[in-house]
């Protein structure tokens, strides 16, 4: 069986029709495999999702109990047989629970990757390298320009301008669903044990992961302090917030965004933020290399990014490679903040 037989783009994503299920799919189906938690790929209303366990529990704070028709939970390297096909779940070094879904027909196994980062986390289970004949990958940032660096360094351009600024606070954009949580980590990591203040929109889903076991420190919740009393701390919070009124709150703000666009200065600047910190949950041009060539696959999907950047420097190496034609993916937006209700805190 040829791969375009097994996984086919459709109206609603990618589709598996000997398998009877799409895979992050766009718009409400019979049967959705959701790599992780962001919006951008877990959807509501479709009539039955399988997902990792904290993957479904993520879908379950942001969407309430009846997101979907049934859920099922599917542990990593367990294999579900689905019609035609066979499945098995790896990790895929992004978020708390996030996977890659490796589909399996005839002897021929094609890797939906999601999302994905090779770099350290401490806050989930890190990237498994799959072996497979055709491996779909991202590309958000598909570009040799974007090399994100050591997230630890960056963290001490934080760290130094809290102790540089003790007057000041400092405010730190993150998407509440990994970026928090790894963020917080790191800055554990780095020696900080002063209490670190959530914004309301930050609560739910970093407290999950406590309760998963990823130790975090002691966290606050901002909306019962002082004004003055938060200068020389540490908040995070959704990164609209960070350009917000809500700011008024804080003693002389530092405001910074922890994410792989701050690479481009232009982008900083355009949002108004002081201290950039470039701190990604996916691969940098060097990791989607490498991980396209650890694989061994000798064909390569590439959807939702920088698609022909990667698919010249697949080619070039003999392999073949085309852009996979999916919409509705990006890097988790801005609605990505929290719960619902809960992105605008008083």
């Amino acid at each position: 069986m040829r791969p375009q037989d097994i996984l086919i783009p459709d109206n609603a994503g990618l589709c598996c029709k000997p398998g009877g299920f799409h895979i992050d799919p766009v718009r409400p189906v019979e049967r959705a495999i959701i790599t992780h938690g962001h919006s951008d790929h877990a959807r509501s209303g479709h009539g039955a999702v399988l997902a990792t366990q904290q993957t479904l529990d993520m879908m379950r704070l942001r969407y309430g109990g009846h997101f979907a028709g049934s859920t099922q939970a599917i542990a990593y390297g367990e294999e579900l047989r689905l019609g035609g096909v066979s499945i098995r779940l790896h990790p895929a070094g992004h978020v708390l629970g996030s996977a890659q879904i490796a589909v399996s027909c005839d002897g021929t196994c094609i890797v939906a990757s999601g999302d994905y980062k090779d770099a350290p986390d401490p806050t989930c289970a890190p990237f498994e390298v799959v072996p497979c004949e055709v491996f779909i990958t991202e590309a958000t940032f598909g570009l040799p320009v974007f090399r994100h660096g050591d997230a630890a360094g960056e963290i001490r351009k934080l760290l130094a301008s809290v102790a540089l600024f003790p007057e000041r606070a400092h405010l730190v954009g993150a998407y509440s669903l990994g970026k928090a949580q790894r963020v917080i980590a790191l800055v554990r990591a780095a020696g900080y044990d002063a209490p670190i203040y959530l914004h309301g929109a930050m609560e739910k889903i970093t407290r999950y992961y406590q309760s998963r076991g990823v130790a975090l420190g002691d966290l606050r919740p901002v909306k019962s302090m002082k004004k003055a009393d938060l200068a020389a701390t540490i908040t995070l919070a959704p990164p609209s917030a960070i350009s917000d009124v809500w700011t008024r709150r804080f003693p002389d703000p530092v405001t910074a965004f922890a994410s792989g666009w701050m690479r481009v200065r232009a982008r900083a600047r355009q949002r108004g933020v002081e201290l950039p910190l470039v701190i990604s949950d996916h691969a940098d041009w060097d990791g989607l290399t490498a991980t396209i060539a650890a694989t061994g696959a000798g064909e390569v999907w590439v959807t939702h990014g920088q698609e022909d950047a990667l698919v010249h420097w697949c080619k070039s190496r003999g392999l073949a490679a085309r852009p996979l034609d999916l919409v509705g993916y990006g890097e988790e937006d801005e609605g990505d903040a929290g719960p619902a209700g809960e992105d605008a805190e008083a």
